[in-house]
């Protein structure tokens, strides 16, 4: 997939001889409603054998205009990428909305960017899609714009399960109350972070027995409510790595969300423990699944309750994830 960083960074040949087929938005957290929207769009595109694009934008434009509102991000840009590609997109174009569509008429949108830039013949948008000045423009808007210009426009139904609308605001309070199967069903794939591991508060986990790979997540990034959760550990660098892990390997983990009050650490953080593995992974860049709610975060009393209870996750992550000793 080609990604383009800005409308500038649109060549003028694109998309030439026949057109593109265009679809438009955030995809933050590129969840089942999204994965639907942009299915369209790349089966528009190759029925008509042109290529399919992606117009996004970063930061989100939320962000933009009211920062006190803006949404924890479910994905990075680049992870929004790679999920998009998966999909079978030819072209991510990411726009910066301040520079770039801000204050632009609902027409002029249509006319000089779908059209002028991206050479849209055929445009996808959601039905609850607003674009242009002030969202002035709506998807039945859209269509109007693209019978005068006479490109095709396909508004697609939102989607919902059982009575729920399929989005990444209710994915968000999903994960807020820590209900991490009702977030992977509506993203359709286990929910997860990408942070570098940095050292921790110095609580001794190796001597305890239980050493841990913290991971510091930007205020800005959605996590899990505080808890414990069984997951899935993979270090996405290709460097080789001391110990007796590889890189680009799913390893399952018991991962703790949190500040961990028994140690007064009033930092929120991801810390995994790796089952029955050992290694250096200091400053490696690793990706952290959530699969399962193990138990909800708790002040203990003494080290030794500590350890009775990481015990018993580590014996309640091998049951989830099914993984023996």
């Amino acid at each position: 997939m080609d990604i383009l960083r800005g409308l500038d960074a649109v060549p003028a040949s694109f998309g030439q001889p026949n057109g593109t087929v265009v679809t438009i938005g955030v995809f933050d957290g590129v969840h089942r409603g999204h994965q639907l929207l942009i299915g369209r769009a790349v089966d528009e595109a190759r029925q008509a054998g042109i290529p399919s694009v992606v117009l996004t934008f970063d930061p989100h434009p939320v962000a933009v205009f009211a920062p006190d509102r803006a949404p924890d991000a479910l994905l990075s840009l680049e992870e929004r990428a790679q999920q998009i590609e998966a999909l079978g997109v030819d072209h991510l174009v990411v726009v910066d909305f301040r520079h770039e569509l801000a204050g632009v008429s609902p027409a002029s949108y249509v006319e000089d960017t779908l059209v002028g830039r991206l050479r849209a013949r055929h445009v996808v948008v959601g039905e609850n899609f607003t674009f242009g000045r002030d969202a002035a423009g709506t998807a039945a808007t859209m269509q109007e714009l693209g019978a005068k210009l006479g490109i095709g426009v396909t508004v697609v139904g939102l989607l919902d399960d059982g009575g729920v609308r399929i989005c990444s605001t209710a994915i968000r309070e999903q994960l807020s109350q820590g209900d991490i199967d009702a977030a992977r069903e509506f993203m359709g794939r286990n929910f997860a972070v990408t942070a570098p591991i940095e050292h921790g508060a110095g609580r001794g986990g190796r001597e305890l027995g239980y050493p841990t790979a913290n991971q510091y997540v930007a205020d800005i990034n959605a996590l899990p409510a505080d808890g414990v959760y069984a997951g899935w550990f993979t270090v996405v660098d290709e460097a080789a790595i001391d110990g007796n892990m590889e890189p680009g390997v799913r390893y399952p983990a018991a991962i703790s969300v949190g500040t961990n009050p028994t140690f007064g650490d009033h930092r929120r953080s991801v810390e995994s423990f790796v089952l029955d593995r050992e290694a250096n992974l200091y400053g490696r860049q690793a990706r952290v699944e959530f699969v399962g709610k193990v138990r909800d975060m708790v002040k203990f009393d003494s080290v030794d309750e500590l350890l009775d209870h990481m015990s018993r996750d580590v014996a309640t992550t091998r049951r989830i994830l099914g993984v023996d000793a």
